[in-house]
């Protein structure tokens, strides 16, 4: 079972970081989405695998899992998701506005003007 799941955390490490390595924003974000997976899967992982044990304390029990990694993979998955939802609108912000969904910048690109004083907080003489 151990071998399983760190096979299956290794897999979703390579495809994330292999996803997260190429030059379109779409492929980006589903490589940090695996990355998220492979670091909830090591959290839950973290706590012992044990099946069909309870996470609470009760009378009468000998055998429990540990609740803490359970908590954690639960706030990482809602981390995550707010995350992938950010990083989404700014993929679609950048799309519309380059009109290409390319992570590099073209070298003829690479004279951008700069925003006005006003907007990077400089005083304006």
């Amino acid at each position: 079972m151990e071998l399983l799941v760190a096979s299956a955390i290794g897999v979703l490490t390579a495809a994330g970081i292999y996803m997260v390595l190429r030059l379109r924003t779409f492929p980006v974000i589903i490589g940090t989405s695996l990355l998220s997976y492979a670091v909830n899967v090591f959290l839950f992982a973290s706590g012992r695998l044990a099946m069909n044990a309870p996470p609470v304390l009760r009378d009468g029990v000998d055998v429990y899992t540990d609740p803490l990694p359970q908590a954690l993979v639960l706030t990482a998955i809602v981390i995550s998701f707010g995350m992938t939802a950010v990083v989404v609108i700014m993929a679609v912000g950048s799309y519309l506005s380059a009109g290409e969904d390319l992570v590099d910048v073209p070298k003829e690109d690479v004279d951008i003007p700069q925003a006005p004083h006003s907007l990077r907080g400089e005083p304006v003489e």
